[in-house]
């Protein structure tokens, strides 16, 4: 056995000399070089991955000629998908022929979950389309009166599809058809395309957006609910508007911002928690706040909520995380400011000078 002193003073004596140090750097720098450069390989890799990721959703949606030093392996995933897509828009319109009240689907929510769930298949466009679109709809059947040329009157019975409002029926209905586990980061990744491709808002799939650290205070303390970039993010204005789902022109309750999945949502004011619970017909998860004075909060579509009622909490404070329960087409908060129970515009509430960038409804 070797006696660990020798190997000391060994170690000693070549370290000792300048020359033997320099040629000993340069074998460790031969010998982790390749090392390296290959960690860097990586990295660069995993870098452009994102936006690299993001392409390919917008090539598949929108068309256009795919890049030459697209790698061959990709070029064949997004021909395939567009092939898919034609066939979604196919069963899309003929489901959408069977909807009454334009009450319509959403087309790109339908192919943004189809693009979560079978991107990098080897032939998504053997699925089962008409089928899959039959998960995002039920259908009811119901009866109307036929007046005959010579006036007599009969009772004909017809098919209505009516849209699933909840997002996670929609995905049951996909496991139980496809006999298949739709995993939390397919739903993820399906908001964020649906994010980029309805809203131009790139990434998101990790729940975070610039600002969303960093509450934004306006008027008399008010808290941005979604931090300093609220201003950037509003799709919907308090008022009248036409509604996303039935197409018709009525009043807005609230204002709607466009936030990936996950991102936290802040309480606007201190206060009480007086509601936080799940509704299947219209908010999802939500929770309402009660600041006192008669002024009220309201934060709707949240993929959860992380307070209960009776909970007192500050202006700032982390209360729900942004999502697409309830009546939604895609991941967003539903914010309400209410004075004596009435509705107020939320815009009030913030800077007057960031209120005048919004686009007003």
């Amino acid at each position: 056995m070797v006696n660990p002193v020798w190997i000391i003073r060994a170690a000693a004596v070549v370290f000792a000399d300048e020359d033997t140090r320099r040629k000993l750097g340069w074998i460790v720098a031969a010998i982790c070089s390749p090392l390296i450069l290959t960690l860097a390989l990586i990295c660069s890799l995993l870098s452009g991955s994102a936006e690299h990721n993001n392409s390919a959703v917008l090539l598949c949606f929108h068309g256009g000629t795919i890049p030459d030093k697209t790698p061959a392996e990709y070029v064949a995933y997004i021909e395939d998908m567009r092939r898919s897509f034609t066939l979604l828009d196919d069963a899309i319109a003929a489901v959408n022929d069977m909807t009454e009240n334009s009450d319509s689907l959403d087309g790109i929510r339908v192919k943004a979950v189809f693009y979560a769930i079978f991107f990098g298949e080897d032939t998504p466009s053997r699925r089962a389309h008409r089928q899959f679109v039959d998960c995002f709809v039920t259908y009811e059947e119901r009866t109307h009166t036929v007046t005959a040329e010579d006036g007599t009157e009969t009772e004909e019975s017809y098919t209505v599809a009516i849209p699933v409002a909840d997002i996670a029926t929609v995905y049951g209905n996909l496991e139980n058809l496809f006999h298949l586990e739709i995993s939390a980061e397919q739903k993820s990744n399906a908001d964020s395309v649906y994010n980029l491709v309805r809203y131009g808002i790139a990434g998101g799939s990790d729940g975070w957006i610039p600002g969303a650290d960093v509450p934004f205070i306006g008027a008399d303390g008010f808290c941005s609910p979604i931090g300093s970039c609220w201003e950037r993010r509003v799709t919907s204005e308090f008022g009248n508007r036409v509604d996303p789902i039935t197409g018709k022109r009525k009043g807005h309750t609230g204002m709607d911002l466009a936030v990936p999945t996950g991102t936290p949502i802040r309480a606007a004011l201190g206060g009480t928690v007086t509601v936080s619970k799940y509704n299947a017909g219209g908010y999802g998860y939500y929770v309402m706040i009660d600041h006192g004075d008669g002024l009220t909060t309201l934060y709707a579509a949240c993929s959860k909520v992380d307070v209960n009622e009776g909970d007192p909490v500050k202006a700032g404070t982390p209360i729900a995380a942004i999502g697409s329960t309830g009546r939604s087409t895609g991941p967003h908060l539903h914010f309400e400011v209410r004075q004596d129970g009435v509705p107020q515009n939320p815009t009030a509430y913030f800077d007057a000078d960031v209120r005048s960038t919004l686009r007003m409804g």
